[in-house]
């Protein structure tokens, strides 16, 4: 009997955990109640609009994910946006192994990939009205940019899923550039010389992903020997605990801080439909993203989006 009753307990949980995450309509209207009384107690987002943004994004989807509403909201108030992905997704191999249609991808279909998302993040771009000229694609290895960050500063890491160790891809910012942190490091730097940017938004380092760590950790690095980090303003896309919040299209319901991040000083943007739904077709444009991570995605087509800041030093 105690055999079975854990088991029972186990089956129990299971189905509990399933009916919460994916939210049929009473488990909606409960996260509706809670979250429309939460997230509105956040202050309202105080950053500039008619800015020069630069949104500094580990894989193409980040800054839909995060930042289509502001990215619209910045171009509607005369502003303009500059978008830099830092990898091209060359190593998401479930997502390989669903498009070519097999179990076990090889380099070749993993670079492949990288082609095909450089393309959809064009075509995202696109949708939220940033002109082409306006993007930046670094081409440096999906999971390997904290090992860059950490390890391979100045001795070049070796991609596990493609075989690389440089930058190897068409339409890139340097070809050819060595896979270490201080290549990445100097691309990086010529990008925000070029662009010369009010506001950045990147990755905050309680983000769970490696790649969007390191991305937080560069970016405070460059944008600090600039002492310009009242500048820079970070998101989060892996936040914890299957996170957000149900999962699936929810346009109705607001977006809570994440788990790992609920210790931050948020901002919460608040969109209007049309950028809602411009959020929506960004995300779609994503269409090798979607196929895998769909409901996951969609969960981030809410009624705000959140920012928030980089911890001041404490006083001495």
């Amino acid at each position: 009997m105690g055999r079975r009753a854990v088991i029972f307990g186990l089956v129990l949980a299971i189905l509990l955990a399933f009916f919460l995450i994916n939210a049929p309509s009473p488990s909606q209207l409960a996260y509706a109640w809670y979250y429309q009384r939460r997230v509105p107690l956040l202050p309202a987002y105080s950053g500039p609009l008619k800015t020069r943004l630069l949104v500094l994004a580990p894989h193409p989807d980040d800054e839909s994910l995060c930042c289509a509403g502001l990215i619209q909201r910045v171009l509607a108030s005369g502003g303009e946006v500059y978008l830099a992905w830092m990898t091209l997704g060359d190593g998401f191999q479930w997502d390989a192994a669903l498009l070519d249609r097999t179990l076990r991808p090889k380099p070749e279909d993993l670079k492949r990939l990288a082609l095909r998302r450089l393309q959809e993040a064009k075509a995202a771009a696109q949708a939220l009205g940033v002109p082409e000229k306006n993007l930046y694609f670094l081409g440096y290895p999906d999971r390997g940019l904290l090992h860059m960050f950490l390890e391979s500063f100045y001795t070049p890491y070796r991609s596990r899923a493609t075989g690389l160790n440089h930058v190897a891809y068409p339409e890139t910012l340097n070809p050819g550039a060595p896979y270490t942190g201080e290549a990445w490091e100097e691309d990086l730097r010529r990008v925000l010389k070029a662009v010369g940017p009010d506001l950045v938004l990147a990755p905050a380092p309680e983000d769970a992903h490696p790649d969007h760590r390191a991305t937080a950790y560069m970016a405070m690095r460059l944008l600090g020997e600039q002492e310009a980090l009242d500048r820079l303003r970070f998101y989060v896309i892996h936040g914890g605990l299957e996170w957000p919040l149900p999962k699936g299209l929810h346009p109705g319901l607001p977006l809570e801080p994440p788990p790992r991040g609920r210790h931050l000083p948020w901002e919460r943007l608040d969109l209007k439909p049309n950028e809602v739904a411009g959020k929506l077709q960004a995300l779609k444009a994503h269409r090798s993203q979607m196929e895998v991570l769909g409901r996951f995605m969609e969960a981030f087509v809410r009624t705000n989006e959140l920012f928030t800041r980089p911890p001041k030093e404490a006083p001495e």
